[in-house]
């Protein structure tokens, strides 16, 4: 180990521990977020001032900072199944009628489905409007290695599985494989998996109600025990989103954020407007749009480090039920289906993005109204079932460009900037699961508006 090496990481612990002070205030969740996130962009970029993004030195340093950034998000991953499991199975053994499941799954899953929509057209509408095309990009050796990659990896998997296929794959057939995550689909199947076990418990209640009063009361503990081990791993959020911000910061290229600009500037115009549909659809449901981003800022904020949908389940569902007052049967609902279903960013406005950018390159006229419908209504269908991890969006792509006749060159050409644009779309995402959810239990009548409205909440002062 050299010592340029040892002092990075020497810094890195300082700067750890400094961090740490700040549990001593009665700052919120939210300050605390904020701040790790402004320490780890100038901690990130002073590193790539001295070294430069290439240098062997600093992408060791990055792999020791790693144990924190990544170790926390596996730590947030290794809850996951866990938190969705007992959330459904409790929320459901809640219900006085399983017909109240039926409602909150329709609507959470139709206002996924609708947002996306939304934001292919957008996707679409800003491409167009910044003239953006793959004509001209050039394939170099990184992009080559991805093609292969892809070709050897997703596309077999992925592009050639046909949407009745994709809808039986929720149903779990083995649910402890699922627990485990091995499929991509397999949050909607634990899910699927906790309402029957759900169902059942209420069944139970009806025809033996001592037995059944034991099983919820057994319910009711295994989510009281899993919950204080998600709040022990969320006091963490800060010190993860440090070491994650100081990692993009720090092995961002310049010159590859230079060649693809364009591109960029108009995801992320997209990616906002998609925000402020979000807040449109909020304000019609009675809820402040403003506000609604104050309490949701500390899940945006590792939602757009993390890149991972998945992994912020757990952060997803407190701030629902902690901070916006909506119960926890509909807010675990549109977290797991959010993370999976309808994602606004990764399955909506980039594959819809990739598709007009390749259209005129194979001779197809992207302002043509009859193929930019076709595009919309198969970006919204393929939208169901998109991994809630990093690279969902790549997924989403494989599905949407083969099926409307496009080849998949371009994935593998824009991965220079992937990781900086899919930082925006997990957060949209993210938001969307939790703009889902909120405008649910409006609908529903189901918000507690004392807890929305009120300033100070067990989240943020945790």
């Amino acid at each position: 180990m050299n010592i340029p090496l040892i002092i990075n990481v020497l810094v890195f612990i300082a700067v750890l521990f400094l961090l740490a002070q700040t549990r001593r205030t009665q700052w919120s969740l939210a300050k605390k977020v904020l701040v790790g996130l402004i320490v780890g962009v100038f901690f990130g970029l002073g590193l790539q001032l001295v070294y430069g993004a290439d240098s062997a030195i600093l992408k060791e340093s990055i792999s020791w900072f790693n144990i924190v950034g990544n170790g926390y998000v596996q730590l947030l991953q290794m809850i996951v199944m866990p938190l969705v499991f007992v959330s459904i199975l409790s929320a459901v053994a809640k219900l006085h009628n399983a017909s109240s499941l039926g409602k909150i799954s329709f609507l959470t899953i139709g206002i996924l489905l609708f947002t996306t929509m939304i934001a292919a057209i957008i996707g679409i509408a800003i491409t167009l409007l910044f003239g953006l095309t793959a004509e001209g990009l050039v394939q170099g050796a990184q992009e080559t290695a991805r093609l292969g990659a892809i070709e050897t990896n997703y596309i077999g998997k992925v592009a050639d599985l046909t949407t009745p296929q994709l809808i039986l794959s929720f149903i779990p057939k083995n649910p402890f494989a699922d627990l485990t995550g091995a499929n991509p689909t397999s949050i909607i199947s634990v899910v699927i998996f906790a309402a029957f076990l759900g169902i059942a418990s209420l069944q139970l209640l009806k025809d033996d109600e001592v037995k059944g009063r034991r099983v919820l009361t057994a319910i009711d503990t295994l989510q009281s025990w899993v919950m204080k081990l998600v709040r022990l791993v969320i006091k963490l959020t800060p010190y993860g989103v440090l070491a994650l911000m100081t990692k993009v910061v720090a092995g961002s290229n310049i010159h590859d954020l230079l060649k693809l600009g364009g591109f960029i500037i108009a995801s992320y115009i997209a990616l906002a407007l998609m925000f402020v549909v979000h807040g449109i659809l909020l304000t019609f449901s009675g809820i402040n749009p403003i506000k609604f981003f104050k309490k949701v800022l500390p899940v945006l904020t590792f939602a757009f480090t993390s890149r991972s949908s998945a992994a912020s389940i757990p952060l997803n569902v407190e701030a629902q039920t902690r901070r916006l007052g909506v119960p926890e049967t509909i807010a675990s609902f549109s977290a797991s289906f959010g993370a999976t279903i309808g994602q606004n960013g990764c399955a909506g406005i980039y594959p819809a993005m990739l598709a007009v950018m390749v259209a005129p390159t194979v001779g197809i006229n992207p302002f043509d109204p009859m193929w930019i419908a076709t595009l919309v209504a198969i970006v919204t269908i393929s939208s169901v079932g998109v991994a809630g991890v990093g690279g969902g969006a790549t997924f989403a792509a494989l599905i949407v460009l083969p099926t409307m006749g496009l080849p998949v060159t371009l994935v593998a050409l824009l991965i220079s900037v992937e990781p900086l644009i899919d930082m925006g779309r997990t957060a949209l995402n993210v938001n969307g699961s939790m703009t889902a959810g909120t405008i649910t239990s409006q609908i529903l009548k189901e918000t507690d508006k004392s807890v929305f409205e009120s300033e100070d909440d067990e989240l943020a002062h945790r």
